[in-house]
């Protein structure tokens, strides 16, 4: 990717994007060598440093791009112009000339090829854009055709200017009410820790009293139906409401099963909540840690499309039909953006897998540490640490396994998409099948991987050394991998639900007293959004803690028993869960008769720490 951004600069990519070009190869501000079989091209440019093109309104939506020649002028029109006396009058005032460069500003109201040569009236008003030097008109209606194709549920242009001006003007509450999702995001992590045990047995007697609910109330409707049978349709129906109830009867007994089953893992990932909680208040940079993640992004992608700017004007310049300068690259270098793509992808997933393995390091470092007074002064500091000397591999690798199955499936849907409406019913349903398969198989790798890096962190071993540990230890742990990962997802839900309600509600309260606002669609759209990706980036922190201590557990009780020589590190709370499941299952040491290597530097030097 290094390569790609170095050749797009040293071809001139970077001066063209800038600075700009015209349509016979000129770059605007600078002098020029001559194409070949092209007029016009070879100029002195020095003191015409905008372009500025004749119909700036004529834009192409099939190859996004406007369809219009392109010239330098020394100044963009401040004002709308509307005759060729204008025009004139405009290059003798300013100096800079708006019709092609063979014509004299003399010429203007005199030549019949100003026709043609001249810009399209009226000529809107002007202003360049900062940093890029094109003249872009100012009244955005002139794009009236390019605004239509984004935003086709518009028929009527006041009800956009109502929306954005209630945007406009609601600004200030828009960003206080952000600033309130944000604080009710972090209160949440905080009392979660405290109404863990509650709210998992009110969600799960909630589900059960559902199901038994809308079961009877089927078999209810049912039996009252029978009772009136008078027309085919009733009839119909009454089949219909049959089968709902048994369908309803056999998932409730299925689902109450289950829950009988798991009922003890349950207590489990309430333990596994209530440390979680105590994670966050020992480790308070952890809440950071989705700005600094997003931060990174952020900069990555900016400089990606940056290369990627540079390198759709990187070439040698080209005749085309028209008998203007085109830009095309020859030979394999042409392909090159596809490894831009491709260096999206990888390094993308691996920002965020950098971002799980300094979450998995600091909380293994806060398990596998008896005394809590002597964590490091800054236990995620010390894991970027750890990352940056010794994992970096580890980390490239998982996120690689990651894009090699991402590329696929993000293929097969542009196949489908380029297809749709064409294809056969069979391949339109064996494509869709491809897409989710390939997607299931995407969730399961990043589960194992995040697993892997957990391992990595414990061990200090390569990614398949650990990503076959991990896989041991959750396969041995299947059943309670299930109830963490449905009961624990299924609260954390719920918290995201609450956050985006309460801020939104919030929002109709505030913006109920402004009555300016004539329509609050958009306004309230934006803070439920912005509200749903502040809780999403916490709670999947918190949710990425909990599956790390999950697989320190794991690994604490197949490895340790607490005998002398072989306490746990567990916390308080998981010790009694683990007492509680020993007295009722009556398996006393269930975890001594390990063998095999065991899961070693992390534990022994946290302990010495």
């Amino acid at each position: 990717m290094g390569f790609i951004c170095g050749f797009s600069i040293a071809t001139g990519a970077a001066a063209r994007l800038l600075s700009g070009y015209d349509s016979y190869g000129n770059i605007c501000g600078q002098k020029n060598v001559k194409v070949e079989g092209i007029v016009n091209s070879g100029l002195d440019l020095t003191h015409r440093k905008y372009v500025f093109f004749l119909d700036p309104c004529n834009i192409d939506l099939v190859h996004q791009k406007i369809k219009s020649i392109a010239l330098c002028v020394s100044a963009c029109p401040r004002k709308e112009l509307k005759t060729l006396a204008d025009i004139q009058n405009f290059a003798e005032t300013n100096g800079s000339t708006l019709c092609s460069y063979e014509l004299q500003p003399s010429e203007y109201t005199t030549d019949p090829r100003a026709a043609k040569l001249c810009p399209k009236f009226p000529v809107p008003e002007s202003a360049p854009i900062p940093f890029f030097h094109r003249c872009a008109p100012v009244n955005i209606s002139c794009y009236a055709k390019f605004a239509e194709a984004l935003i086709t549920f518009v028929s009527d242009s006041s009800v956009l200017h109502r929306l954005i001006s209630g945007v406009m003007t609601s600004k200030e509450i828009i960003m206080g009410l952000c600033l309130l999702s944000l604080v009710l995001s972090m209160i949440l992590m905080i009392i979660i820790r405290y109404i863990s045990r509650v709210l998992v047995w009110i969600l799960t007697i909630l589900v059960i009293l559902g199901s038994l609910g809308g079961t009877g109330v089927l078999w209810w409707l049912y039996a009252k139906q029978r009772m009136s049978l008078e027309t085919q349709v009733a009839k119909d129906n009454l089949q219909a409401l049959l089968i709902y109830a048994i369908a309803a009867t056999v998932f409730t007994v299925i689902l109450f099963l289950i829950m009988l089953i798991m009922r003890k893992r349950v207590a489990l990932t309430i333990a596994l909540f209530h440390v979680a909680g105590k994670v966050f208040i020992h480790l308070p940079l952890l809440v950071f840690q989705p700005f600094w993640t997003f931060f990174v992004l952020i900069l990555f992608w900016t400089y990606w499309i940056a290369v990627l700017l540079f390198l759709g004007t990187t070439g040698s310049p080209v005749p085309n039909e028209e008998g203007f300068v085109e830009f095309r690259m020859a030979g394999p270098l042409k392909y090159m953006w596809w490894y831009h793509v491709v260096g999206l992808i990888w390094i993308s997933e691996f920002i965020l897998a950098c971002q799980q393995m300094t979450v998995a390091g600091a909380v293994v470092t806060y398990y596998f540490t008896r005394e809590k007074r002597n964590l490091p002064f800054t236990p995620i500091l010390a894991s970027v640490n750890r990352l940056v000397c010794y994992h970096l591999g580890t980390v490239a690798k998982g996120s690689f396994i990651i894009t090699l199955v991402k590329i696929p499936r993000m293929i097969l849907m542009y196949i489908h998409t380029q297809l749709k409406g064409k294809e056969n019913a069979c391949a339109r349903c064996m494509l869709k099948a491809c897409i989710c398969c390939l997607w299931c198989l995407e969730k399961c790798l990043t589960y194992l991987n995040q697993n892997a890096y957990t391992a990595t962190a414990i061990n200090s071993t390569n990614f398949c050394t650990s990503a076959k540990d991990a896989f041991v230890i959750l396969v041995e742990n299947a059943l309670r991998v299930a109830a963490i990962n449905t009961v624990g997802d299924f609260m954390l839900f719920l918290g995201k639900v609450l956050i985006v309600c309460s801020t939104g509600l919030a929002g109709i309260m505030l913006l109920n007293y402004q009555r300016d606002y004539t329509i609050w669609v958009l306004p309230l759209i934006i803070v439920c959004l912005f509200a749903f990706l502040v809780a999403h980036c916490f709670l999947s922190i918190y949710e990425m803690v909990v599956d790390v201590l999950f697989l320190c557990f794991a690994i604490d009780t197949k490895y340790n028993d607490g005998s002398p020589g072989r306490e746990f590190y567990m916390d308080k709370v998981l010790m009694e869960f683990v007492e509680n499941s020993r007295k009722s299952m009556k398996e006393a040491g269930r975890g001594g008769g390990a063998e095999g290597r065991e899961l070693k530097p992390m534990a022994s030097g946290a302990s010495s720490s």
